[in-house]
């Protein structure tokens, strides 16, 4: 009587531990296929940031050619998408935000260029930001107030001027009443200070260790942030964290 109570016992046991290992093997199984899962949208948003860039890449150089050629120091940064105004005749004056006639005369041409190849339909789903950015050197301004806060607001107005002067432009106000809500939710007008002033060669002077180049760094850029690389920012973040 007992041998049979120890044999059902053991073969009670063999049976949980058979379940053990099947639960244990679905969950390494589930496990595998979410990692493949993860690893593939991250491959899919990598494949999507790529191809969005060299397709915004291949729109600008093409439709700023001429510009470029026409205008001096003003150039497509091929790394992150910026349009660079560096032409001594449109960059500020110390302390100011006005927007000289050379930068209102050369937005005339811009803008239109530049607004179209955004508002295209192929980019209403890809791109999350059109950023407007000022800048300013690293001169003290605003007497005893804090000097990076001092610059930083006259950063904002800088690029709030050049804000400004695209949304009264004909440029913008020709298009219909939703492309403009559009342009409203994804333009942004920011100001950085002088946390990213430049050297002499047009670098960051934070990553070059070079000295300041005051007039350089008195400037707005455009830049177009898209979508994926929103996404790839912050899987960066996760994988840190």
């Amino acid at each position: 009587m007992d041998t049979n109570n120890n044999d059902y016992q053991w073969i009670s046991f063999s049976d949980v531990m058979t379940a053990l290992m099947v639960i244990f093997m679905f969950i390494a199984i589930s496990y595998m296929l979410q990692v493949q899962q993860e690893k593939q949208v991250i491959d899919d948003v990598f494949q999507e940031y790529i191809g969005t860039k060299q397709e915004l890449r291949a729109d600008l150089d093409s439709t700023f050619k001429d510009f470029f050629k026409k205008w001096d120091d003003v150039y497509l940064d091929q790394k992150d998408l910026s349009i660079k105004f560096q032409n001594h005749k449109v960059l500020f004056k110390s302390g100011e935000y006005a927007l000289s006639d050379t930068f209102t005369i050369m937005l005339d041409e811009f803008l239109p260029k530049y607004l179209d190849i955004v508002n295209r339909d192929k980019y209403n789903e890809k791109i999350a930001e059109v950023r407007i950015e000022g800048h300013t050197d690293d001169t003290p301004i605003g007497g005893k107030q804090d000097p990076y806060i001092g610059n930083l607001q006259l950063s904002q107005d800088r690029s709030t001027s050049v804000m400004d002067y695209l949304i009264h432009h004909n440029a913008y106000n020709h298009y219909p009443q939703k492309r403009k809500e559009w342009m409203q939710f994804h333009f942004v007008s920011n100001g950085y200070s002088y946390g990213k002033t430049l050297d002499s060669n047009g670098i960051y002077s934070f990553e070059s260790g070079n000295t300041i180049k005051n007039e350089l760094s008195r400037r707005v850029e455009f830049r177009i942030v898209t979508q994926s690389e929103r996404l790839i920012q912050e899987v960066m973040r996760r994988m840190n964290e």
